[in-house]
């Protein structure tokens, strides 16, 4: 996949999911601030048991096959 294949299918997602309104404020936020994805991502499930963060999982495959 290229970045720009990458960069338009993310934008559609949030388009998709979040609209146009709030795909803007997300790009905005992610763009005022430097934003380490990494660091984000080491506190990001923090507190969740191994069952909760399951459930989500197949929850988001769920909806994802009825789409």
């Amino acid at each position: 996949m290229t970045d720009t294949i990458l960069k338009q299918s993310v934008i559609r997602h949030l388009l998709d999911n979040f609209g146009h309104i709030q795909t803007e404020r997300f790009i905005a936020l992610m763009s005022k601030d430097s934003f380490d994805y990494t660091k984000w991502q080491e506190n990001l499930y923090e507190g969740m048991s191994v069952e909760e963060l399951s459930g989500r999982a197949m929850e988001n495959r769920r909806r994802k096959i009825e789409s």
